[in-house]
């Protein structure tokens, strides 16, 4: 078994792998044509959903290779094997594009966060590292959407910079929620719990920017999940 087809098996045996949804190209693209329906002018879905797939995998790519900024229409188009006229079907700019990504990463995110079970949410410490959990495994399956979002953030106009803080600042919201909800009950001391959530955030995306530097130790996703659980409840302890 190959390194990343180990992985796969480790996380799906996660308690939490059987809650998450598809993140595979094919899925995204068929919810990215959903959300676009009205500006994508190819009306065969299955088609549409392929060359979708096809778009993202080559932006995702070409932007890890060259950056987002610096890769052309022209060079997405070679990529992904369409024809410019194809390319522009889909989208009308490297923007629309842009937006597209940064909608699924953080629909994907938000979504993810937001369906703890009742049992879990009634014990403070334990929906915490639940939300640790479902971050981190969310931006294992998710990699190179997350790495696209974190590098290329910089460079990002406007609407999209808006577009990515806020989806982090919903992020750190969630998670402070949780983490005042302890403090309400006693579970974890007493503090700022907004301030806690945006110092745990550095630690899950310390998974994504900087993957490989655990991988070279032996700790894949689930085992990075359960040493941040440790060292946040530790801390509000």
């Amino acid at each position: 078994m190959g390194e990343e087809q180990a992985t796969d098996a480790r996380i799906a045996a996660s308690p939490l792998a059987s809650q998450a949804p598809d993140h595979s190209l094919e899925a995204s693209a068929a919810r990215i044509l959903a959300r676009h329906r009205d500006t994508i002018k190819v009306r065969k879905p299955h088609l549409a959903v392929a060359n979708l797939a096809r778009i993202l995998g080559a932006a995702l790519t070409l932007a890890n290779r060259h950056g987002f900024h610096a890769m052309t229409l022209r060079q997405l188009a070679e990529e992904s094997g369409l024809s410019m006229g194809g390319l522009y079907s889909y989208l009308d700019s490297k923007d629309t594009l842009l937006l597209m990504i940064l909608e699924e990463v953080a629909e994907a995110a938000e979504g993810a966060l937001a369906g703890a079970p009742q049992a879990v949410r009634a014990d403070p410490a334990r929906h915490l590292a639940w939300l640790i959990e479902r971050h981190i495994l969310l931006t294992e399956a998710m990699h190179p959407w997350f790495v696209f979002a974190y590098m290329e953030a910089k460079a990002f106009p406007p609407e999209a910079r808006k577009r990515a803080v806020e989806s982090e600042r919903t992020t750190e919201r969630i998670l402070a929620d949780a983490i005042a909800e302890g403090m309400g009950q006693g579970t974890f001391a007493a503090g700022d719990p907004l301030f806690a959530a945006t110092l745990i955030k550095p630690l899950l995306q310390d998974w994504y920017v900087k993957r490989s530097k655990y991988r070279e130790r032996g700790i894949e996703a689930p085992a990075y999940a359960e040493k941040v659980n440790a060292f946040v409840l530790k801390a509000l302890a």
